[in-house]
């Protein structure tokens, strides 16, 4: 019964796949430099909020078995991994901010003490309702509609932010790092997983051509929604390279900034935190 589920689903994806336009994916123009070519989705940066909205609106209810399906499971081991960096101290104050649905805080709260607490920010209500249905009511557990760009906290609430493939939904990144910055307590730990530039030349290609033709298919079928799996693909091989965004967070003013490349850079942990008084 699975393999005939499976094939019926191959063959549906070849079948829409092909009908799609072909022609390049991408542009490389440079180090540094990546050109999506015709028919982008992605936004401008001042219709870019509403349009990421819209987005998660739409993906929200099959959000999570996107992200199985289309990190072929691996996006769990990547979250446990980054959560395992974070190494919690008793009593951390942990800020996560675009993590409507809940995987990193519950997975901190996993690992953290009785004393510890977890904040989820997120400015879609919508992800934000299918993380409440996802796990049960927790006193050490805070649920908020936010902005990235405008957080709804005091300045050095927090000992530690984590933002997971979340950042690059923000129409201004630096605003956002600006932020997360302002809200950490000083010695308190910046930390982003985020997809990356995949460093393999050989697999490039393919992967690009996985991301812009297959992904957004998957969504199609499985989620009714060809356009915002598009934008996704997009918006991954848009984002600044492991180097320059390892600039973006220092020049927020963080500290001993550094990054972790997973697979090769398809995935990439961001690390840099905030200074101690003097």
């Amino acid at each position: 019964m699975f393999a005939q589920t499976a094939r019926r689903f191959s063959q549906r994806l070849l079948t829409t796949t092909s009908s799609r336009s072909k022609g390049p994916l991408v542009t490389h123009i440079g180090k540094g430099h990546r050109s999506l070519n015709s028919n982008t989705v992605l936004p401008d940066k001042d219709e870019k909020p509403e349009f990421v909205k819209q987005v998660f609106k739409s993906v929200a209810p099959k959000y999570d078995l996107m992200n199985d399906l289309m990190s072929l499971y691996l996006h769990r081991l990547w979250k446990d991994h980054f959560v395992n960096r974070l190494k919690p101290l008793p009593g951390t104050q942990l800020l996560d901010v675009a993590g409507g649905t809940g995987d990193i805080a519950m997975r901190f709260l996993a690992k953290s003490d009785k004393n510890s607490t977890a904040t989820i920010c997120d400015i879609n209500e919508h992800m934000i309702q299918e993380g409440r249905q996802k796990y049960p009511e927790n006193a050490r557990l805070k649920w908020i509609v936010g902005d990235a760009q405008d957080l709804p906290f005091d300045d050095c609430s927090f000992d530690a932010y984590t933002i997971a493939y979340g950042i690059r939904n923000v129409a201004d990144i630096d605003l956002a790092l600006s932020e997360a910055h302002r809200v950490l307590k000083p010695g308190g730990i910046f930390m982003c997983l985020e997809f990356s530039n995949f460093k393999n030349p050989l697999l490039r290609q393919p992967y690009e051509k996985y991301l812009l033709e297959v992904l957004p298919v998957m969504g199609e079928i499985v989620a009714g929604d060809y356009k915002s799996y598009r934008y996704l693909a997009e918006s991954i091989l848009n984002f600044p390279e492991q180097e320059d965004f390892r600039q973006m967070v220092a020049n927020a003013g963080f500290k001993y900034t550094t990054f972790e490349n997973l697979m090769q850079g398809i995935t990439c942990i961001h690390y840099g935190y905030k200074q101690t008084s003097v």
